[in-house]
């Protein structure tokens, strides 16, 4: 279950990029505790060097502090790797309207230097962070891969850009790729600081500092919340999928549908607290439902979340007692 026992042969190296930020300092972690090796490449412009710190006396564990919009950093970081598991990006929709030029750059440009240079070293798998966003308007619930709506965000476009080249570098160079489409993943280490962060760490710190958090729009909006531990079992599984899998994208969720106004409750309860929130505007480029069919990641890559919504946000609570 899960992916504890998900094996590789002895020695094998993976990459992770964007490994200082939340999702890839955990995919850093866990392959860590399984005995493989890691080398994290991360320019530290979203992650932070203290999530990573606790690996630094690992001897299985490298840090290269470097940009993926750089081909040279993207070479020599594959160089002797048997997986890349490419987590850099820049995140959020909304700060992606304001800045499409560097969200070009960084997502598109840095993912297909990524792409290159793991094709020039024969990586094995290229799996890559893709996002739900790509789904854009279109309504149809729960979401499926090959129903597509129009994109509603550079960001989308980027993720949405990053699909398509992935497909080309299999069909052309041989580079097996997997796309991973997270759906709202959150867990600890993920960042409740600043304009862009996520809404669950966003409520928590408030909520535990006994301030009025703001939910965007009228709180009727859903998700499909993802646990950090799905993600890590989907990107493992993902490296040893078989050939029929590659140059596709997938779904990566648990498959339910969790409404913000329930999990603000949820959490004020948790906590034992009793704030009522603020509501602002919506939030430009948002969608208002989102709900994943997981049906192929299960048949193609074999995965089978086990962390529900509800076991998630009880751990991730007990985290940010303690960290905040």
């Amino acid at each position: 279950m899960g992916y504890q026992n998900v094996k590789f042969p002895e020695n094998t190296k993976f990459l992770v990029t964007g490994g200082a930020g939340f999702i890839g300092s955990n995919l850093c972690e866990a392959i860590l505790r399984l005995g493989y090796k890691v080398r994290c490449l991360d320019d530290l412009s979203t992650g932070k060097q203290e999530n990573v710190d606790m690996f630094l006396d690992n001897p299985n564990y490298e840090f290269i502090k470097g940009d993926i919009k750089d081909l040279d950093t993207c070479m020599k970081a594959c160089e002797g790797v048997d997986y890349v598991l490419n987590q850099a990006a820049w995140g959020s929709v909304p700060r992606s309207i304001e800045m499409p030029l560097f969200y070009c750059a960084n997502n598109i440009m840095g993912t297909l230097n990524m792409m290159e240079a793991a094709r020039q070293n024969g990586v094995k798998k290229f799996v890559y962070a893709s996002s739900s966003s790509v789904y854009g308007d279109e309504p149809k619930l729960p979401k499926k891969e090959g129903v597509e709506g129009n994109l509603l965000s550079p960001y989308a476009l980027t993720k949405r850009c990053d699909e398509e080249w992935a497909k080309q570098y299999t069909m052309h160079y041989g580079l097996p790729t997997i796309g991973m489409r997270y759906f709202n993943v959150f867990g600890r280490r993920q960042d409740p600081n600043g304009a862009y962060a996520a809404v669950i760490p966003k409520f928590l710190k408030l909520l535990l500092a006994g301030e009025r958090p703001t939910i965007n729009g009228d709180g009727q909006q859903s998700r499909d919340f993802t646990y950090i531990e799905n993600v890590i079992e989907a990107n493992l599984k993902a490296c040893l999928a078989p050939k029929e899998a590659d140059g596709q994208a997938y779904n990566i969720a648990f498959g339910g549908r969790e409404y913000l106004n329930d999990i603000y409750m949820g959490l004020t309860s948790a906590l034992n607290v009793d704030i009522e929130p603020i509501y602002g505007p919506d939030r430009a480029g948002d969608i208002k439902h989102s709900n994943a069919d997981i049906s192929k990641a299960r048949e193609l890559l074999g995965y089978d979340p086990e962390w529900s919504f509800q076991r998630g946000i009880e751990a991730a609570i007990e985290w940010y007692k303690e960290n905040l």
